[in-house]
């Protein structure tokens, strides 16, 4: 089985509003997105299917079929356009990214030739995509960022052996990174809001749980999660999968970029 991607752009509009409620409710649960005017993205899919290789022609699927269908229904429905005033479907739904990748992915599954969809990516901007899976529920993934300092030493290991196994990451006074978070909700959008979880609430808590403890610190000086843990990042990944988890139900994993690199990742 090989699986191959296709990229997608596309422009559009939408506004965040439940008609049923106040302006200042819409406010409270959707924030900027609730400006009645209207905001939009320059939306990236990335279609991803899965096919036998075709031992004549050495493909699983022509990508000129790929982009017939996508496109086609792309350019028609969605490119240009302001989705909750002119899409039908987004006139009784919010055009939340994960009503937009759910919608997707009924509408192609079952129309490219050779093959089947297996995932789809729909990236609203660089801090959040939403995804859907062959079997799967909708993700939805927020991307946060914090700056801090650690020194990979173990108490478990002598001095010695710490230098060969972490080299100049071992120097007694720390170094530092640029992380980013990766935060993923797994669930059913919410009927109303179209959210599987209000993005206010999930950054609150990342930001009282994460942000505010390990931005702008020392990781292994300044911080109680890591005064008796060595802070690799396969070891920080994981603290901060267990400490979101206790408050996020629809946790399903975290993943950390280190550097451009280096990438971790923990499943709830």
């Amino acid at each position: 089985m090989i699986y191959l991607s296709r990229k997608i752009h596309f422009s559009a509009a939408h506004v965040y509003h439940v008609d049923a409620w106040s302006e200042e409710e819409n406010k409270r649960v959707f924030g900027l997105c609730s400006n009645p005017h209207g905001h939009g993205h320059d939306y990236v899919l990335e279609i991803m299917v899965r096919g036998e290789l075709d031992p004549l022609s050495g493909i699983v699927v022509n990508i000129t079929d790929i982009d017939r269908v996508a496109k086609g229904l792309i350019e028609e429905e969605l490119d240009g356009k302001f989705l909750d005033r002119e899409h039908p479907y987004f006139r009784e739904r919010i055009p939340t990214t994960e009503n937009i990748v759910q919608y997707l992915w009924d509408a192609l599954s079952g129309k490219f030739p050779d093959c089947e969809l297996y995932k789809l990516i729909l990236r609203e901007n660089h801090y959040l995509h939403s995804e859907k899976e062959l079997d799967s529920m909708v993700r939805l993934t927020r991307k946060y960022h914090f700056s801090a300092a650690h020194r990979l030493h173990s108490h478990l290991l002598s001095d010695e052996e710490n230098k060969r196994i972490f080299g100049k990451c071992n120097n007694p006074n720390g170094h530092g990174h640029n992380y980013y978070l990766d935060v993923t909700v797994q669930g059913e959008p919410d009927p109303v809001t179209g959210m599987i979880m209000n993005l206010a609430d999930l950054d609150a808590i990342v930001d009282e749980l994460v942000i505010k403890k390990f931005d702008h610190k020392h990781l292994n000086l300044d911080t109680e999660e890591f005064k008796e843990l060595n802070p690799t990042s396969d070891v920080v990944v994981m603290v901060i999968c267990q400490m979101l988890a206790a408050r996020i139900p629809k946790l399903y994993k975290v993943g950390l970029w280190e550097t451009e690199k280096n990438y971790f990742e923990y499943f709830a």
